[in-house]
C-alpha cells in the first residue's frame, strides 16, 4: 500500500454488455467481424480502466523506463494495423512476469517481466505481441465476454456499489493481468508481434529466445502466476518454432541490413530495477503486515488469504465468507473521515465510539447494509465492523464485513485484527531494503558459475539467476560480458 495522499476516485466503467453489436472490418483481418463496441468507446474503456490497473499495481517509478518503452510503442504503433490509435505502454510494479494489454491502446509490462527480458529485441517482441491483441481488437472481444458490472465481492454476499467497489478495484487489474485469450488469437498476436518487431528492425527471433525462457520457468500459480505468453496458450515449444518462421519470413521479405538486439543497452537499462516484491510497500511476516513507510503494523487472521495494493489491503478466508479491507480515509479530522466514509458506503449505523487503540486515537462502528441477492432476489442483511485510525495526522480504516448470521463468528477474530493496529517503530522493520536487478561486466572468461562464485552469489541462487540470463552454469562468460545477478 503506497501513500497516495487521496484516495483514487473509483472510474465507472461502461455497460459493455449493454451495448448493441455491429459488423465492422477487423484491422488485421480485414474481414467483417461482429463488434460489440466502437473504436471510440474502446477508446475511452481504455481510459477508464487505465487509472484502476495503476491504482491496483501502482506505476513503476522511472522515467527512463517508462519512457523508453513508450518510444518503442509509439514507433510499433506507426507501423501498426493501427496506425491511428494512440498507444500507451506503462511499467507497472509487479513481480509478477507478464505483460497484458486492455481495449483502446493501452500496454502494460510488469517489471518482473523486465527483469526477466535481455535484451532490447526480446522487450520489442512482447510489446508488439500485446499490441497484436489490441490491433486485432482481441481484448475488445474478451471485455464483451466478462461480466464488468458484477458487485458481489463475497460469494452469497450482496454489498453496496460502494464498497464493493473497495473490495473489487484490486481485483479488476488482477484479472486484467490474467486474462486469458484465444489459442487463435495468441497465434495471431505471436504472428503481429514478429511482423511489428521486424518492421522496425529487431530480430525477432529473440521474441521466439524469450518463449524457451518462459517454458524453463515453468511458472506455478504458487509463484505467482502464469505468464501471459503461456496461460492456456499453444505449446511454448510450437510457439518457439513458429515465431522464428515468421521472424526468417520478415527478414527475408525486408532484407534490413542489420537487425537491432541491442543487449548491453538494454541491460544499462534494467540496472537497478527492483526484483521480486517491495517490502517498503509492505510486506507479510507470518500474520503480520508491516508498512515501512507508512509506519504502521497489524495483524490478521491465520489461514486468511492476503493481498496488498497501492491503494488497499485485502483479507478473507478461503470460502469467502468474510472480508477485511484496510484503505485510507479522507477528512478534515478523525471525526469527519469516519462520518464521510460510512456515508459512502450507504450502510446504517448502530453503534458508534471513540476508542484508543495502542495509545492511537480511533473510532470503532458496527454499521448494517439490506440488499437484494442478484441471482435469487431474496433480501440480505450484511454487517460491518469498522476502526477508524489516526496516526500523526494520516487517517485509515479497516472495515470487516460478513453476512448478519455470521457476524458474530467473525466479530472477535476481525475486532482482533484492528485492536492489532499499531505505530511502527521497530528499526529493523522500517528499514528494509528490497532485492534489485545489478548487471556486473565480467573482468575474464569464465564460466557462469565461476562468474557467480566470484560475484558472491550464494549458490542457492545459481539456477535462478542463470536462467534470468537465459544461460547455462557450464555456459561461458566472456571478458567485458554483462551478467544479471540480484543484491540488496
Amino acid at each position: 500500500m503506497k501513500n497516495l495522499g487521496l484516495t483514487v476516485k473509483v472510474v465507472v466503467l461502461f455497460a459493455i454488455l449493454c451495448m448493441i453489436p455491429s459488423c465492422a472490418i477487423n484491422p488485421v483481418t480485414g474481414k467483417k467481424q461482429l463488434m460489440f463496441m466502437s473504436e471510440a468507446q474502446e477508446i475511452a474503456m481504455g481510459a477508464q480502466y487505465d487509472p484502476q490497473v495503476l491504482a491496483t499495481f501502482g506505476l513503476y517509478q522511472d522515467a527512463a523506463l517508462n519512457a523508453f518503452v513508450q518510444k518503442i510503442g509509439n514507433e510499433m504503433g506507426a507501423i501498426s494495423h493501427r496506425p491511428n490509435l494512440q498507444y500507451h505502454i506503462k511499467v507497472v510494479d509487479s513481480p509478477v512476469v507478464n505483460a497484458f494489454a486492455v481495449p483502446g491502446g493501452y500496454i502494460y509490462l510488469t517489471r518482473g517481466i523486465l527483469a526477466q527480458l535481455n535484451n532490447e529485441a526480446e522487450l520489442v517482441g512482447v510489446i508488439g505481441h500485446e499490441m497484436g491483441h489490441i490491433t486485432a481488437r482481441h481484448s475488445v472481444s474478451q471485455q464483451t465476454k466478462q461480466t464488468l458490472g458484477q458487485l458481489a465481492v463475497i460469494g452469497g454476499m450482496i454489498v453496496s456499489p460502494k464498497f464493493a467497489e473497495m473490495g473489487e478495484y484490486a481485483m479488476q487489474g488482477l484479472q486484467l493481468l490474467f486474462m486469458k485469450f484465444s489459442r487463435d488469437d495468441e497465434r495471431e498476436a505471436d504472428k503481429l508481434g514478429a511482423e511489428y518487431s521486424s518492421r522496425i528492425s529487431y530480430d525477432a527471433h529473440k521474441m521466439a529466445d524469450f518463449f524457451q525462457v518462459l517454458q524453463k520457468m515453468n511458472m506455478s500459480e504458487e509463484e505467482g502466476g502464469v505468464p501471459t505468453f503461456l496461460s492456456t496458450h499453444p505449446d511454448p515449444g510450437d510457439r518457439y518454432n513458429s515465431v522464428n518462421q515468421h521472424a526468417t519470413a520478415w527478414q527475408q521479405k525486408l532484407q534490413y541490413p542489420n537487425w537491432k538486439v541491442n543487449k548491453d543497452s538494454y541491460l544499462q537499462l534494467v540496472d537497478g530495477i527492483v526484483y521480486g516484491e517491495d517490502p517498503r510497500q509492505g510486506y507479510v511476516e507470518g500474520n503480520t503486515f508491516y508498512h515501512p513507510e507508512l509506519k504502521f503494523r497489524f495483524s490478521f487472521p491465520s489461514g486468511w488469504q492476503f493481498q496488498n495494493s497501492p491503494i488497499q489491503v485485502q483479507m478473507a478466508p478461503a470460502d469467502g465468507s468474510a472480508l477485511m479491507v484496510f484503505t485510507f480515509a479522507r477528512g478534515s479530522s478523525l471525526q469527519a473521515a469516519a462520518d464521510s466514509t460510512l456515508m459512502g458506503l450507504g450502510v446504517t449505523v448502530k453503534e458508534k465510539q471513540a476508542v484508543t487503540v495502542n495509545g492511537l486515537p480511533a473510532i470503532a462502528a458496527v454499521s448494517v447494509q439490506t440488499g437484494q441477492d442478484q441471482s435469487t432476489g431474496a433480501q440480505v442483511s450484511n454487517q460491518l465492523l469498522s476502526y477508524f485510525f489516526n496516526l500523526n495526522g494520516s487517517f485509515f480504516v479497516l472495515h470487516g464485513l460478513t453476512s448478519s448470521q455470521q457476524f458474530s463468528k467473525y466479530f472477535n477474530t476481525m475486532q482482533a485484527s484492528m485492536k492489532s493496529f499499531a505505530k511502527l517503530t521497530d528499526a529493523s522493520k522500517i528499514n528494509v531494503k528490497p532485492d534489485v536487478l545489478k548487471v556486473r561486466k565480467a573482468t575474464r572468461t569464465s564460466t557462469l558459475a565461476e562468474f557467480f562464485k566470484t560475484a558472491g552469489v550464494p549458490t542457492s541462487k545459481y539456477a535462478e539467476f542463470a536462467l534470468l540470463n537465459n544461460m547455462e552454469l557450464t555456459d561461458q562468460v566472456q571478458t567485458g560480458q554483462m551478467v544479471k545477478i540480484v543484491s540488496k
